[in-house]
């Protein structure tokens, strides 16, 4: 295969990289000299769905590649942004970085279309698509579950592992097996093996529902005299994760009425109801597919502004094992230790990440 760009980009999860990702780099180091490889959901805490780091993830990349190959591909992490506009943009900003010197380069994106997620492909006028058929085989979200369900509640877990890992020789390079032998001892993988099996449970539960539901939650973004108001999540999905005060919509409420008695069930926060109101400042619909693992999840996030004043004093309760009045200039290092997109949410309302 002859060169035909001066760059190509890959995109991806690659939770973890498996055999069909390798089978793209392999494609687009054939049709150009350098790679991009802009890795996904970068940021984010662990999660089932996403429990390895962008630097994990780099690292399995590099370690599945020939030597001779490795100074060619240049890794990228981008976060998610829930905005496929905004999330485009920054991804053409940062190949535009990596090609400074070259005038007018031929770039290429190198990917397959799987489902209604891979429509980002379309999303780069001006770059060449160089669309590849999907490969039989690898599947990222059948080998996480493999993983996580190989750690059964008894003291058979290695016997099971090494099954599992077993299984993964004809999917997977054997550098990533090697990678996830050793992630697998470290404590984190048995926290994210609970929750797995919880957001399977929870998922069970509405199997019988005879369309798939849509849960509608309402979040509480308040800030004051600099600072916003978090919870530390107190149950999986997301124990010990910041999160901003919220919940589930009760039959009978409206989204305004649930977001008030969820303020006060989880933080005690003591203001009038005529006080909230005038502190209003906007309400906005978090709507994305993937915002939360436990289903299609929509939600009315209510910006609140007390002002200038001294911060009223909270107190956890209900779902919130912990709630504190954090300074908004420190919400920026704490983006992996948030839950699903509160932090996304957060910088909505708060342009955390628009400084």
């Amino acid at each position: 295969m002859t060169t035909t760009s001066d760059i190509a980009v890959l995109v991806g999860r690659f939770q973890p990289f498996h055999d069909a990702h390798l089978a793209l780099l392999t494609r687009a180091l054939a049709i150009a000299p350098r790679c991009v490889v802009v890795v996904g959901s970068a940021f984010q805490a662990r999660t089932p769905k996403n429990p390895f780091t962008w630097t994990e993830r780099a690292e399995m990349i590099r370690h599945a590649l020939p030597e001779d190959c490795r100074d060619r591909v240049a890794i990228v992490p981008m976060r998610d942004y829930y905005d496929e506009t905004r999330w485009v943009a920054c991804v053409r900003e940062a190949v535009a970085g990596l090609v400074a010197d070259e005038e007018s380069p031929r770039i290429a994106l190198v990917g397959h279309f799987k489902d209604a997620t891979s429509g980002y492909l379309a999303a780069f006028p001006g770059w060449t698509l160089d669309p590849v058929e999907r490969l039989p085989g690898a599947d990222g979200t059948q080998l996480r579950d493999a993983l996580f369900a190989a750690l059964p509640e008894d003291a058979h877990a290695a016997v099971a592992l090494d099954a599992a890992l077993a299984a993964f020789v004809d999917q997977a390079p054997a550098s990533t097996i090697a990678f996830l032998r050793a992630w697998t001892a470290l404590p984190f993988f048995a926290e994210l093996a609970v929750e797995w099996r919880m957001l399977r449970r929870y998922k069970e539960a509405w199997r019988a529902a005879p369309y798939a539901p849509t849960f509608v939650t309402v979040d509480a973004v308040v800030q004051c005299e600099g600072q916003v108001l978090l919870i530390r999540r107190g149950k999986a999905p997301g124990r010990g994760l910041y999160a901003v005060p919220g919940g589930f919509i009760e039959q009978r409420e409206t989204a305004w009425q649930s977001c008030l008695r969820e303020l006060d069930e989880e933080t005690h926060l003591k203001l009038l109801e005529e006080t909230m109101c005038r502190s209003l400042r906007s309400v906005a619909v978090f709507d994305h597919p993937d915002r939360s693992q436990r289903g299609r999840t929509i939600t009315h996030a209510h910006h609140f502004d007390l002002g200038d004043r001294e911060p009223p004093e909270v107190r956890a309760d209900d779902d919130a094992a912990a709630v504190e009045w954090v300074p908004i200039e420190r919400i920026a290092a704490m983006e992996d230790r948030f839950f699903d997109d509160h932090f996304h949410m957060l910088d909505h309302f708060l342009g955390i990440t628009h400084a």
